[in-house]
């Protein structure tokens, strides 16, 4: 996907496509300006960010930063795509390693749970927020490279059978982001703001036990509907 333009008067030099790395340059110095990309963004966030700090504290001089990253806005961009493509990956490890369809989706709560709370997530959501209504360009490619790649994944895999067979998914998008809210519960919106929550490895799993047991209450084809979850926290 090709990365949307900058915004005017900030960063002239044309843009290149997102995730490639220029003729004569290297990945591991690619991978090098990207962390320091990543400690200014959450520093200063997207505005505040500029080219000169990115390329201080990246250990390289602004003229090696352009010729990897054209702008600032493809800069973001990559950064963002990296992120998604070490994170995504994470969540579906495990799906088809459940015994039953709930232990698969479990393991897939789990892992959003976990990565939603992410100090890295936790800092993207900060800066895409603060910064859509100016560049929307920014929020756009952190949707189509997050969210809704991982949607789309979900999706797909309740479509197919053995899923297919135990569900009845009249629109499986829907039902994906559905159930991605379902993982949100309690927990993503105080993390977010800073505010004191419990995320401990069992209370993360209560919520994933939880979202999983109202999604198949609402979805499955047959069984006994089951009451919701307590959570008995350990003595």
């Amino acid at each position: 996907m090709a990365a949307a333009p900058p915004p005017p008067g900030r960063d002239h030099p044309p843009v290149q496509p997102v995730g490639t790395t220029a003729t004569g340059t290297s990945p591991a110095k690619r991978a090098q300006i990207l962390a320091g990309a990543a400690r200014i963004f959450a520093e200063h966030g997207y505005e505040g960010a500029s080219m000169s700090c990115i390329a201080r504290d990246a250990g390289v001089s602004k003229g090696t930063l352009y010729n990897y990253f054209d702008s600032k806005a493809v800069l973001f961009c990559a950064f963002i795509e990296q992120c998604t493509r070490e994170k995504l990956p994470l969540m579906f490890r495990r799906i088809d390693e459940g015994a039953t369809l709930a232990e698969s989706l479990e393991h897939v709560a789990t892992a959003l749970i976990q990565l939603i709370i992410s100090p890295i997530s936790l800092m993207l959501n900060r800066v895409i927020v603060s910064e859509a209504g100016n560049f929307p360009e920014l929020a756009q490619t952190f949707w189509t490279h997050g969210p809704q790649q991982a949607t789309s994944i979900l999706a797909a895999w309740l479509a197919r059978a053995p899923q297919s067979d135990l569900l009845d998914v009249p629109d499986p998008l829907f039902a994906a982001e559905q159930f991605y809210a379902l993982c949100q519960t309690h927990i993503a919106g105080r993390a977010r703001m800073q505010l004191p929550v419990d995320t401990s490895d069992e209370y993360i799993a209560f919520v994933a036990r939880s979202a999983v047991r109202v999604f198949l209450n609402t979805y499955q084809r047959d069984g006994q509907r089951l009451p919701p979850l307590p959570y008995r926290a350990t003595p």
